[in-house]
């Protein structure tokens, strides 16, 4: 019996060195088996099409496509390899040759290249990848409309410079990730677009001379469409289109954490992560370390590398070299992604938010000085600088006084506004003290997208609908990969049964 032969040795002379086979072909082939089934479904679809053309007589396809079957019921860990053989293309190839011969089995490949077909599983794979990192986005997403659901109307210092600045909601707070993460989502469907383009049948770089149909193998994998251009199959910017959009859901999910982070401290003590995703000290007793929103910080932190470095490792060859036109870390990104949307998902569901000590703070803040200002304006009809510079001279002098918000009078104001613009304003301490009420400066907050409570409850509406919106892109896009399969197994079934 004559030994099958591998693929290398019709052209090389000498067999693959252990260390290649241990650094380059096995690393490649344990990536490749988490393919394993995109694998089986590229397999179908192009047996089947080469059927439907005629390319391959229907004794020929059935026997394929029956042990395509045989495989594609096997757990990936069963599926016999070895690294001496090459690519997972072609532990499938020895396999069908063992089981069928390689006159029946070699003909699966006909009309193909491995870099199309490794293109198209691929693509199938990283599909799949971002619809569940996609579910997980929308599980994180409700866990944040809950929470500021629950504080539409917690009153909170607001920030600028790490200073207080003006009163604040701290749903609203949480509502404008809502947006941000919303947008994070638009740029995955869109990479998504870009991903579910079929290769198969661009073959290795001009086409073929085969009449594939290519629109066929489309339908029957569930891709929008086509790569157009036969030398663009090689290409892998479809995959550093999605770790882009990756990236921006890891700098949201970083800005978060690095807020809460801060606003646990003691410090601040507005927010308190629960026990349960905290850790404590070897040496300090009293520590309660919220570790969860570190992890999620550090894995932040390579993520704004991992465009760059695809982009990087592209410029380098140009083109021509197809080993180059592959973003390695596309699988490491969408795990972190995904797993930090989980983690991130359990601490917000579970967050403590410290109503009182919020309002506490703002008792003694200066941080509605602009809301005077404002009301200085409108009563007096002066220009706001002139009005700025009034408030922070009266600001100035109670803090040099040691006196409180609460403490400056009408008289106090007028001095100030007689040192600087040699005014009296006399508006009266009931004004004064109302203009600088936290609760009444959100109350007159009016504008569209502000923190009026009118408005948070427009925002709160508005989130749901993009949310629900987001959730039925994900159902129609699995709707339709649904549809695609269904498709694959009736024309599989019609060409196995006799």
């Amino acid at each position: 019996m004559i030994e099958e032969a591998t693929l290398a040795e019709a052209r090389l002379k000498s067999p693959p060195a252990a260390r290649l086979t241990k650094y380059y072909a096995t690393p490649g082939l344990e990536g490749e088996r988490r393919q394993f089934h995109e694998f089986v479904a590229v397999d179908l679809a192009h047996t089947v099409m080469l059927a439907e053309e005629g390319i391959l007589a229907e004794g020929t396809a059935r026997a394929i496509l029956q042990e395509l079957l045989t495989i594609s019921a096997m757990p990936p860990s069963d599926f016999p390899v070895d690294a001496r053989k090459g690519s997972f293309l072609l532990q499938m190839e020895s396999y069908l040759f063992g089981a069928i011969g390689e006159d029946i089995g070699g003909q699966m490949h006909t009309g193909r290249s491995r870099i199309d077909q490794g293109a198209t599983v691929r693509r199938l794979y990283q599909r799949n990848r971002l619809l569940d990192l996609m579910d997980r986005l929308n599980a994180f997403q409700q866990a944040i409309a809950e929470q500021a659901a629950a504080h539409a109307h917690t009153i909170m210092p607001g920030y600028t410079h790490m200073q207080q600045a003006q009163p604040w909601i701290f749903g609203h707070y949480l509502l404008s990730f809502s947006s941000r993460l919303h947008d994070s989502f638009i740029r995955l469907t869109q990479a998504y677009g870009r991903v579910n383009r079929n290769p198969l049948g661009t073959v290795g770089l001009a086409g073929t001379s085969w009449p594939l149909n290519r629109a066929r193998t489309t339908e029957l994998l569930g891709f929008d469409g086509r790569v157009e251009n036969a030398k663009l199959g090689r290409e892998a910017f479809d995959s550093a289109d999605a770790i882009g959009a990756l990236s921006f859901i890891m700098a949201d999910l970083n800005d978060l954490a690095t807020d809460l982070h801060i606003w646990s401290s003691t410090e601040f003590s507005l927010v308190e992560c629960d026990d349960s995703y905290c850790g404590t000290s070897s040496i300090f007793p009293q520590k309660k370390n919220p570790v969860a929103l570190e992890t999620i910080r550090k894995a932040a932190g390579p993520a704004v590398m991992w465009l760059s470095t695809a982009l990087a490792t592209f410029r380098g060859e140009g083109t021509g070299d197809q080993a180059m036109r592959i973003v390695s870390q596309i699988d490491e990104a969408i795990t972190t992604t995904e797993d930090m949307l989980d983690l991130f998902t359990g601490v917000m569901e579970t967050l403590i938010v410290h109503r009182e000590r919020m309002s506490d703070v703002l008792k003694d803040s200066w941080c509605t000085a602009s809301n005077l200002a404002d009301v200085i304006v409108r009563e007096r009809h002066l220009s706001f600088r002139k009005v700025h510079h009034i408030v922070a001279r009266a600001v100035r002098n109670c803090v040099l006084e040691g006196l409180s918000p609460s403490q400056l009078t009408s008289s106090r104001l007028d001095a100030a506004a007689l040192e600087t613009g040699g005014i009296g304003l006399h508006l009266g301490d009931a004004i004064v003290s109302e203009a600088l009420d936290p609760v009444r400066f959100v109350q007159t907050r009016v504008t569209d997208g502000g923190i009026g409570p009118e408005q948070i409850a427009r925002l709160l509406k508005h989130a749901r609908a993009e949310r629900e919106a987001d959730q039925q892109w994900v159902a129609g896009a699995r709707g339709q990969l649904a549809r695609a399969q269904k498709a694959l197994g009736q024309a599989v079934t019609r060409l196995t049964v006799q």
